[in-house]
């Protein structure tokens, strides 16, 4: 299991949103990159960032910021929030240097763009992010909800090629309240893909409890605003339960 800290922005700062909502986000620091590298420096070989205004539909919105958490660090990059096009994927990844882009909203209403993706710069730098609001997924920054399960998203996915997926549990991000071990798990097994838990690690506990569901096919796991608010601390939490 790898230990993934989370880097959310709006407006060029370091934010967490409880469930979504982008109403009064928690500011918790004006200079990302240096989040970042404290980050690098407790040994996270993986930083997930979210573009949080291109999820509310500025699409190249934080440029500056990003490519500043870039260049700053040498661990590897993941980023989504509203990347809808292939020049949005190109920018990033080829532009920006980002390691790995992930799609959400046009997994389901674009989802050839995907296979596009893929075809041009191969599946391993290709994530699918599957939000999910109960049984149903979300889009659009979380603000609408479809009649989509998860669980047929992600097999729709696998047939596309992907290779590798995040599951959010909405209700649970931001609110300290514990991962949905279950439906990780069962995405994880359905669909046969590499998924990475997302929403509510808050305690050293929840990150045993997802060890000890012992399914190869979690890889790992998101965590933001236990670490911000001191719950955790990342250095110790790498050391005692990332696993290669």
């Amino acid at each position: 299991m790898i230990i993934i800290p989370a880097i959310d922005l709006i407006g060029g700062k370091c934010v967490r949103l409880r469930q979504g909502g982008r109403k009064n986000p928690t500011i918790y620091s004006d200079r990302p990159h240096e989040q970042a590298i404290g980050f690098a420096q407790a040994g996270a070989q993986i930083l997930h960032l979210v573009n949080l205004d291109g999820a509310f539909g500025k699409a190249r919105a934080n440029t500056r910021e990003i490519s500043k958490i870039r260049d700053s660090v040498d661990t590897l990059i993941e980023l989504g929030g509203g990347i809808r096009t292939l020049e949005d994927v190109r920018a990033w990844l080829g532009e920006v240097g980002i390691d790995r882009i992930i799609f959400g909203t046009v997994a389901v209403s674009n989802p050839g763009l995907i296979k596009s993706a893929m075809q041009e710069f191969g599946a391993e730098r290709i994530i699918v992010g599957i939000d999910a609001r109960g049984d149903r997924v979300a889009v659009q920054g979380w603000e609408e909800q479809t009649e989509i399960s998860p669980f047929d998203l992600a097999l729709e996915m696998k047939a596309l090629g992907v290779e590798r997926l995040i599951y959010t549990d909405i209700g649970r991000d931001g609110m300290l309240a514990g991962p949905n071990l279950k439906n990780t798990r069962l995405l994880a097994e359905q669909s046969q893909l590499s998924v990475i838990a997302s929403g509510g690690f808050a305690q050293m506990e929840h990150f045993q409890a997802l060890l000890q569901e012992e399914c190869e096919r979690i890889e790992g796991a998101i965590v933001g605003k236990a670490l911000y608010e001191g719950h955790l601390d990342l250095q110790e939490l790498i050391k005692k339960y990332q696993r290669f």
